[in-house]
């Protein structure tokens, strides 16, 4: 799940953490015109989630910042699971270069 982490902060609540600029695309998100902010990796969570991932909607929040992604939640699985979609996009300049683009052409604004 590199580089988002998974903690528990209290016995059953958990958060998804990804410290914003530290991905591998971050370059390729800056050419496409976006700040690799916790507000744009949440916008490609919600697009992630709503495209492809609709098991998840629902079962969890988002709290971003500028500095950090935050997703939260008592759902363990399901922000695991998100975090294996985010992971794989943070990994991938073509795969993130093609979320953009579909995000725009849905009409979402990814810097929410």
């Amino acid at each position: 799940m590199t580089p988002l982490k998974l903690v528990e902060t209290v016995p059953g609540s958990f958060s998804l953490l990804l410290d914003a600029g530290t991905t591998q695309v971050d370059e390729a998100v800056r050419q496409l015109g976006h700040e690799p902010h916790g507000y744009f990796w949440t916008g490609i969570a919600r697009f992630l989630v709503s495209t492809e991932a609709a098991s998840l909607e629902g079962r969890f929040s988002y709290d971003p910042e500028a500095g950090m992604f935050c997703a939260y939640g008592k759902d363990r699985a399901a922000l695991e699971e998100l975090g294996a979609l985010l992971s794989a996009v943070t990994r991938d300049e073509d795969r993130v270069r093609t979320l953009v683009a579909d995000a725009q052409a849905a009409g979402i604004d990814l810097d929410d």
